[in-house]
């Protein structure tokens, strides 16, 4: 008599159906990412000093935001970067697109190798870069096009970060939730899958106009 195979672990399936290397990949990225996030909350001393406002949890987007960003970025040239890229999907599509150089800053090391695998297998190893960089102290007056998909608390120190260091030339694109004190060059999308475009001279000659009427 033949001894029988070991049963298959649970996790090694999802929905009935086995998990290939990429959804191994993502599922031991998950559970690394779930662990990270304990341990820089309670653990790290650098991320508690983070006010809680500021801390941005993970949320991949969505193939239809993905599609709309890009939409919206369509035609434009320069360098690109995702303010806390996450799985990295954001910075891959935008370098098929011709948005180049493509960069991604994700503090999270898990989506650092999630991403970096990500782009290792769409063919562009060593074509994207994933840094291990704080959004708040990285210079972006060389940046052209910026996405950003933060939390709400994010947004208004986040705007005056970009005020003060992007060139007239640079379109930011928001996904999820819009700057609330800017007014859009232009949006796509409805409900959660809207992205907003503002296009920082307008934002510039806006702030400034309003500056102006202001009473001393």
């Amino acid at each position: 008599m033949e001894p029988e195979e070991p049963e298959e672990p649970a996790w090694a399936r999802r929905g009935g159906a086995r998990l290939g290397g990429g959804g191994l990949l993502e599922l031991a990225v998950a559970s690394g990412v779930a662990a990270w996030a304990t341990w820089a909350v309670l653990l790290m001393p650098g991320f508690r000093r983070v006010p809680l406002r500021l801390q941005v949890p993970y949320q991949p987007s969505s193939p239809q935001q993905v599609a709309n960003v890009l939409a919206l970025l369509r035609g434009r040239s320069g360098k690109t970067v995702d303010l806390g890229s996450g799985d990295g999907r954001l910075v891959v599509e935008a370098y098929k697109q011709g948005l180049r150089p493509a960069v991604g800053y994700e503090l999270n090391p898990w989506l650092l190798c999630l991403s970096n695998y990500r782009a290792w297998k769409a063919g562009y190893h060593g074509k994207v870069s994933f840094l291990k960089k704080d959004l708040w102290k990285v210079n972006l007056s060389d940046c052209y096009n910026v996405i950003v998909f933060l939390a709400p608390s994010v947004k208004p120190p986040l705007a005056t970060k970009l005020l003060a260091e992007l060139p007239d030339e640079a379109r930011v694109v928001a996904g999820r939730f819009p700057f609330p004190s800017w007014t859009p060059s232009s949006t796509l999308g409805q409900g959660l899958e809207q992205v907003w475009a503002y296009d920082m001279k307008e934002v510039r000659r806006v702030a400034q106009s309003s500056a102006e009427r202001s009473p001393v």
